[in-house]
């Protein structure tokens, strides 16, 4: 009985959460010019997320080396900035499942107070695939 008692909530925790693809780069330029993104460094925030996250709103990283995750959008990780119970906690004062919302203004507002410590030094998907590299296009946009 208990066993199945912990699979009804895991499964009511997995349904709660509710993601949101962005299809096309436009797409996520129109949110992120909504959260208030500036737009000198939007090139470089859209390079951040496609490939922190592929555009998914509820992505949820693989177990890091220090035994930590990265969620959302953003890939905000778990040891520093968001809390893993229900209570939210952590420097973003957020819990990680609000980070998987398709409603990215709480991802965002944290991913913004990351950036302001860290600059986009924070996110190994930046300084790998964007940093010094050909950012996205987004003239179009």
């Amino acid at each position: 009985m208990q066993k199945i008692t912990v699979l009804v909530v895991a499964l009511a925790t997995i349904c709660l959460v509710e993601g949101k693809y962005f299809a096309t780069r436009c797409d996520l330029v129109a949110e992120l010019r909504r959260q208030g993104f500036p737009e000198d460094k939007m090139r470089d925030w859209v390079c951040l997320v496609e490939n922190e996250s592929g555009r998914h709103t509820d992505k949820v990283g693989r177990v890091n080396k220090n035994g930590s995750r990265d969620y959302g959008l953003y890939q905000i990780n778990d040891k520093y900035w968001c809390s893993n119970t229900s209570t939210p906690g952590k420097d973003c004062n957020v819990t990680c499942a609000q980070m998987l919302l398709d409603d990215i203004t709480l991802a965002s507002t944290c991913a913004k107070k990351i950036y302001k410590r860290h600059k986009f030094e924070a996110w190994y998907g930046w300084k790998n695939h964007c940093k010094g590299k050909p950012l996205p296009d987004i003239s179009n946009c």
